[in-house]
């Protein structure tokens, strides 16, 4: 599912006087071309300020910027491809400004909480979420997992669950809790090597989040050893420490990227409804065609298509509608 588009249409009247001053010209919402602005890729964003990479003469350059006014209130995030303007040479004390935000291909996107009108845009133009959390210590967040899920499905994104920690628990129970969903799940250790992880985030952007204290920071410094992101324990209530404050993207020493996020113990679906759920898999939408209107697809939906599309297949299907149904149930438990 490809992301939202950016508009760079001004609010903005077609032309406006400043009143009150001799001279003075229409302001109009003609804006430069740019045609000479310089692609590059935001690698990080602290306090209004971005990390940018451009491809100087010698090899890649990191540029720091900042969004020019014309683009009014659209943000910049990790992952963005943009166009710049000005001073790219990426020497000390200079300035770019970002002019052009490029279509997004995906979005990872969440609100605060639940009730939360705001919705953020938190990284743009992954391929695959990582969705990181501890087999035990802290113990799992099923509820996080689902919302998580949701966040990817809508989003356009493939996810995939790192299971950590596999030396304290058995990952039995999580992995089959989402079998019926296929997503594919990887469980992984400190005494274990990184060997099935690694090849599926070569030569692709991928996106890791997880609640702290789950080993996300850890798995980030052993994926790319000159990271140097930030660790932490688990607090004595069970939670874990805040260790990472901004998304950040760092390259893959075999090719590809990673962007690794700040631990967050919530994830709001305030701007996701069901329906967002239903588009990620096919041939349920294909099924609840035969729904009648106004069907939220849950088990207390009188002559829910699915129902019988379950009843009438292998026991993989009862799995998968039971798995949809969990995550349909995230978004309308607000």
């Amino acid at each position: 599912m490809a992301g939202r588009k950016f508009d760079a249409r001004s609010d903005e009247d077609d032309v406006r006087v400043r009143p009150g001053r001799r001279g003075s010209r229409p302001r109009t919402r003609t804006r430069p071309s740019h045609d000479d602005a310089v692609p590059g890729l935001v690698v990080g964003v602290d306090r209004g300020r971005m990390t940018v990479r451009v491809e100087g003469d010698d090899g890649p350059v990191e540029v720091t910027a900042m969004r020019a006014r014309e683009l009014g209130k659209h943000g910049v995030v990790t992952g963005d491809r943009v166009r710049l303007v000005g001073d790219t040479s990426g020497r000390v004390d200079t300035l770019a400004r970002i002019v052009v935000i490029e279509p997004r291909t995906t979005v990872l996107r969440r609100t605060a909480d639940d009730t939360d009108p705001t919705e953020r845009v938190v990284v743009a133009n992954a391929e695959l979420l990582v969705v990181v959390t501890a087999v035990a210590d802290p113990e799992p967040h099923t509820g996080f997992l689902d919302r998580c899920l949701v966040a990817a499905f809508s989003g356009g994104l493939t996810p995939l669950l790192c299971l950590t920690k596999a030396d304290l628990g058995s990952p039995d129970r999580l992995l089959a809790r989402y079998a019926g969903l296929e997503v594919e799940a990887i469980a992984v250790s400190r005494d274990t090597d990184l060997d099935e992880l690694a090849p599926r985030l070569a030569d692709r952007v991928s996106v890791l989040v997880g609640q702290s204290g789950v080993g996300k920071s850890t798995l980030v410094n052993r994926l790319v050893p000159d990271a140097a992101r930030a660790t932490g324990g688990v607090s004595k209530v069970g939670k874990g420490r805040h260790t990472s404050s901004s998304a950040v993207l760092l390259d893959l020493p075999g090719g590809g990227m990673v962007i690794d996020t700040p631990g967050i113990r919530s994830f709001g679906l305030a701007d996701t409804d069901p329906a967002d759920v239903l588009a990620a898999f096919d041939d349920l939408a294909e099924v609840a065609r035969d729904c009648p209107p106004l069907c939220a697809h849950t088990a207390d939906d009188p002559d829910c298509a699915l129902d019988d599309w379950a009843a009438d297949g292998p026991a993989a299907r009862g799995e998968r509608l039971a798995s949809f149904r969990r995550l349909v149930a995230a978004v309308g438990a607000r």
